[in-house]
C-alpha cells in the first residue's frame, strides 16, 4: 500500500508546478487589480532595497573568489570553520558575506565555491544554511528605522539574528561529518605544518586562481552578468510571492494578515508584524512577545527565500527539508533569545543614533535606491569588521587547540 502511494506521489510530482501555475493564473484573472498592486509592491521592494544593496557585493564576491583571495583568507579561518561548523575555511568569507548582505549574497558565495570544486554538494547545502541571514539593511533601516521608528530596536534584532543563526549552524553541524580530505586544515598535515603561514596562504590563493583561469576582463563581465541574473531571479520570486500572499489574504480573510506574509516572504512579513508598532516605539517600550515573533519570522525568512536559494543552488542538489529544518531552528533560537535578551539589548529611543540609520526617514516602508547606493561604504566597513571578528575567533580556537595538544 505504501509502495503504491509512493508511486502515485512520485508520478504526480512533475504536474504539481503546472497545476499551481494554472491556479495562480486563474486567481490573477479573477482579481487583476489587487494582483497588480501586489506585484508592484514586490517590484518596489526589490528595486529600492534588494537590487542596489546586493549588486556591488555580488560582483565583488565573485571577483575575490576567482582571484583566490577568499581561499587565502580561508586558511586563517580554518580553525573556526572546521572545528565549529565542520566546513572548509574558505566558507568563512561566505559566512561574513551572508551576514552583511543577506542570504542572496551568501548563496552567491556558495555557488562560486561549489563551481570551483572547493566544497562538495552536501557542504554547499550546509554552508548556504549557515550563511542564510537577513541583511543588516533590512533589519537596521527597513525594520528598525522605518517600520519600528527605532534604530536601537533594529540593532537588538540584528544581534539576536546573528547569534541565533550561528547557533543554528553549529547545532546542524553536529549531525554532519567533517569536511572532505581536500579541505582539512593545513595545520593538521605534517607536510603543511612545516610550511609557514604566509606560504600556505599564497599557495591556497594561487591554486584557486589557477583553477579559475579567467582573465580580468572576462571575469569582470561575467561577474556583472551573473550578479544581475541572480538578482533577477530574486526579484521574480519576490513579485510572485507578493501576489500569492495577496491571493491567500483575499481567499481567507479570517486569517491574520501577518500569518501568510511572515510564512512566505521576509520583507512583507516584517511589515505586517510591525504595523502599528510606531506608537509603541514612541512610548519607549516594545512588546517582548511581538518582537520575539518578529525575530522568529526573520530567522525563518519565508518560503520565498528558501525557494530563491534552492533555485540558485540547483546544481549542488540541495534538498528542501534539511535546509528548511535549519531555518526553523534559526527561528526557534531567535524566538527564545529575544524573550531572554530583549530587555537587555533594547535601548530607549534617542539613546542610540547610528550613522547607518540617520539616512532613512521614509514613512512608506521602503528606502530610496539613491540612499541604498550611499550605504555601500558603511556596509563594506561592517563586512570588514565581521571578518576581523571571525579572524580573532579563529585565532583563539587555534591557540586553545594547540595548548591542549601540547599539554596532552
Amino acid at each position: 500500500m505504501n509502495t503504491k502511494i509512493r508511486r502515485i506521489a512520485t508520478g504526480s510530482l512533475p504536474f504539481v508546478p503546472g497545476a499551481f501555475a494554472i491556479l495562480l493564473a486563474v486567481a490573477i484573472v479573477l482579481a487583476p487589480e489587487s494582483s497588480f498592486e501586489a506585484s508592484m509592491q514586490g517590484l518596489k521592494l526589490w528595486w529600492t532595497l534588494v537590487f542596489p544593496a546586493l549588486l556591488p557585493f555580488l560582483i565583488l564576491s565573485e571577483m575575490l573568489t576567482a582571484s583566490g583571495l577568499v581561499h587565502g583568507f580561508g586558511v586563517l579561518l580554518e580553525p573556526l570553520m572546521v572545528r565549529l561548523f565542520r566546513l572548509p575555511g574558505a566558507g568563512g568569507w561566505t559566512l561574513a558575506l551572508g551576514a552583511t548582505t543577506g542570504f542572496p549574497g551568501g548563496t552567491q558565495g556558495v555557488m562560486q565555491l561549489h563551481q570551483q570544486g572547493s566544497i562538495t554538494d552536501k557542504e554547499a547545502g550546509r554552508l548556504a544554511a549557515l550563511s542564510h541571514f537577513a541583511s543588516p539593511v533590512t533589519l537596521l533601516i527597513v525594520v528598525g528605522a522605518t517600520f519600528l521608528h527605532n534604530a536601537s530596536a533594529g540593532y537588538a534584532l540584528l544581534i539576536i539574528h546573528w547569534v541565533s543563526g550561528l547557533l543554528a549552524g553549529f547545532t546542524a553541524s553536529r549531525f554532519a561529518p567533517p569536511p572532505h580530505q581536500k579541505s582539512q586544515p593545513a595545520m593538521n598535515s605534517r607536510t603543511s605544518a612545516q610550511k609557514s603561514l604566509i606560504r600556505r596562504i599564497i599557495h591556497a590563493a594561487s591554486e584557486a586562481r589557477t583553477r579559475d583561469g579567467r582573465s580580468f576582463g572576462k571575469l569582470l563581465g561575467e561577474s556583472v552578468a551573473s550578479a544581475v541574473q541572480n538578482l533577477m531571479i530574486v526579484g521574480g520570486y519576490m513579485i510572485m510571492f507578493a501576489v500569492i500572499i495577496n491571493i491567500i489574504s483575499s481567499l481567507l480573510p479570517s486569517l491574520p494578515d501577518s500569518l501568510p506574509s511572515s510564512l512566505l516572504e521576509l520583507h512583507l512579513g516584517a511589515q505586517a508584524l510591525t504595523s502599528g508598532s510606531g506608537q509603541a516605539a514612541a512610548a519607549s517600550t516594545l512588546n517582548t512577545g511581538s518582537m520575539a515573533l518578529l525575530s522568529a519570522a526573520l530567522g525563518w525568512s519565508g518560503v520565498c527565500a528558501l525557494m530563491q536559494v534552492l533555485t540558485l543552488l540547483k546544481p549542488a542538489g540541495v534538498r528542501f527539508l534539511p535546509y528548511a529544518a535549519v531555518r526553523l531552528l534559526h527561528g526557534l533560537y531567535a524566538f527564545v533569545l529575544t524573550l531572554c535578551l530583549w530587555k537587555v539589548l533594547y535601548i530607549a529611543p534617542g539613546a542610540v543614533q547610528p550613522a547607518i540609520a540617520r539616512l532613512t526617514a521614509v514613512p512608506s516602508g521602503t528606502v530610496a535606491n539613491v540612499t541604498m547606493w550611499n550605504l555601500f561604504p558603511q556596509l563594506l566597513r561592517l563586512q570588514l569588521l565581521l571578518l576581523a571578528l571571525l579572524l580573532v575567533l579563529s585565532s583563539v580556537i587555534y591557540m586553545f587547540t594547540s595548548l591542549r595538544r601540547s599539554s596532552g
